[in-house]
């Protein structure tokens, strides 16, 4: 099944795959400016060293993610790195905040994508990868596509 037009990737935080095991995902909305909506339509994001904080307050925050200034955007661009509250429903909130709380486990986001007009933020309950388990992905990733490459060549 294909994806829809209104559903396209803006942003990918491709080595969260890399450094940490998913465990948990959830789909947040997120409070933008005008001008940050059009650079990240134009891919000027990035979630690079990005994390998810969830405060005393009950508010969940992405911080140090970067959306580049507009080009056409003038005396009303915004900051490059701020704090950018993302939405979610109460149950949803709490969940994360005992994920947060647990030793070992990190909020991640992996990607903002449009859906329906909409940004939203896929955002992971992680934990951290070992350098050995890491070699050990790349060994299993590169006998998976071995295995493939040989019953292809086999049909």
């Amino acid at each position: 099944m294909s994806k829809k037009k209104s559903d396209s990737e803006l942003v990918s935080n491709r080595r969260a795959t890399h450094d940490y095991e998913i465990l948990d995902t959830f789909e947040a909305g997120i409070v933008l400016l005008g001008t940050e909506i059009k650079s990240l339509r134009n891919h000027g994001g990035s979630l690079q060293d990005a994390y998810v904080l969830v405060s005393e307050s009950g508010d969940v925050l992405l911080k140090n993610s970067s959306i580049a200034p507009y080009k056409y955007g003038g005396v009303f661009n915004h900051e490059d790195k701020r704090e950018r509250k993302l939405l979610l429903h109460k149950r949803e909130i709490a969940k994360l905040k005992n994920f947060s709380q647990e030793k070992g486990l990190t909020l991640i986001p992996l990607g903002m994508y449009l859906k329906n007009g909409f940004v939203k933020v896929k955002v992971a309950v992680a934990k951290g990868k070992r350098a050995y388990d890491k070699r050990a992905a790349l060994k299993e990733r590169e006998h998976k596509r071995d295995i493939d490459r040989a019953m292809k060549e086999r049909s």
